[in-house]
């Protein structure tokens, strides 16, 4: 059966760039929830200090949790080939932390849609990167998860293979025991795209998921498309909301996963309005996982 963890959504800038939220802060908040555990952030601040990764693990799993994931996001469509190198280099670093931190899976990205890059020297770079990373994070017991992402926090342009057309030809260039998808299906949405027919073609290779709803302030899914197209940076009709209360469809979504025989986790980003809403949501999916896999 599927387990549930959450992610910090709410806090990263606190967290990750003016350090007005602790780590041991967010540990305390989040273990008071009913879940199995915490998704990691590896920009978190105190990340920096090697130190602290045995020490927030320890607090983690001394609340009965664990660290099942790290979110991470390396940059591999770069057009020089030492910064790729670099971006590879950062992708051990994260692999290795993942590790130490007690976890499973490390999530992996392309890199940013450059306006010059074009899609099949886009793909290259990303697998590349991808398999330069794999043997090291097979050799630590680590899976890399690719998601469909729509742009980091800190990037200047979306994500490489936002859409679903270069999304899976990705994933199918990259055939390996320690590969699998991170599926959220929030992030179609962004690409002006329907997440369900994303998932159905790449549901045999999800192994964790991102749990997250958006929801429409004004007009309709096709005002979306339209504005999605070549835009950057998040449609300001599409907002963050409470799991089951947006767009996604999650009868269908774990119909899905439950018939292709899905046992992973479930990492929660919401509580953008606060930590009710949050809980809120973890009593949602966790009815939905009790009807679809008891």
């Amino acid at each position: 059966m599927p387990k549930l963890a959450v992610f910090p959504k709410a806090f990263m800038q606190a967290l990750c760039k003016d350090g007005s939220m602790k780590v041991s802060e967010w540990i305390e908040m989040a273990s008071k929830l009913d879940v199995d555990g915490l998704e990691w952030y590896a920009g978190f601040l105190e990340m920096r200090d090697r130190s602290n990764w045995n020490r927030f693990r320890k607090q983690v799993e001394d609340k009965g949790k664990t660290i099942p994931m790290l979110c991470c996001s390396p940059d591999f469509t770069h057009p020089d080939a030492a910064f790729r190198q670099a971006e590879i280099e950062k992708q051990k670093h994260w692999i290795e932390m993942t590790h130490v931190l007690g976890g499973t899976y490390c999530r992996v990205l392309s890199g940013q849609r450059r306006p010059e890059l074009g899609m099949e020297e886009g793909i290259d770079h990303a697998v590349e990167g991808i398999e330069a990373c794999l043997p090291y994070a097979q050799d630590l017991g680590i899976t890399l998860i690719l998601e469909n992402h729509y742009k980091d926090d800190f990037w200047e342009y979306p994500e490489f293979a936002q859409k679903m057309e270069v999304f899976c030809a990705l994933v199918d260039r990259l055939d390996h025991p320690n590969f699998g998808v991170n599926y959220d299906p929030s992030n179609t949405f962004l690409a002006g795209e329907d997440p369900l027919e994303l998932l159905y073609r790449v549901s045999k290779r999800v192994v964790t998921m991102h749990a997250s709803d958006r929801y429409l302030i004004e007009g309709t899914i096709e005002d979306l498309r339209k504005e999605e197209s070549g835009a950057l940076g998040y449609a300001k009709r599409l907002k963050h909301g409470e799991i089951g209360k947006g767009l996604n469809d999650y009868d269908a979504i774990f119909t899905e996963l439950k018939r292709v025989g899905f046992e992973g986790w479930i990492s929660i980003e919401d509580g953008v309005d606060g930590m009710d809403q949050l809980e809120r949501s973890v009593t949602f999916l966790k009815e939905k996982i009790r009807k679809y896999w008891l």
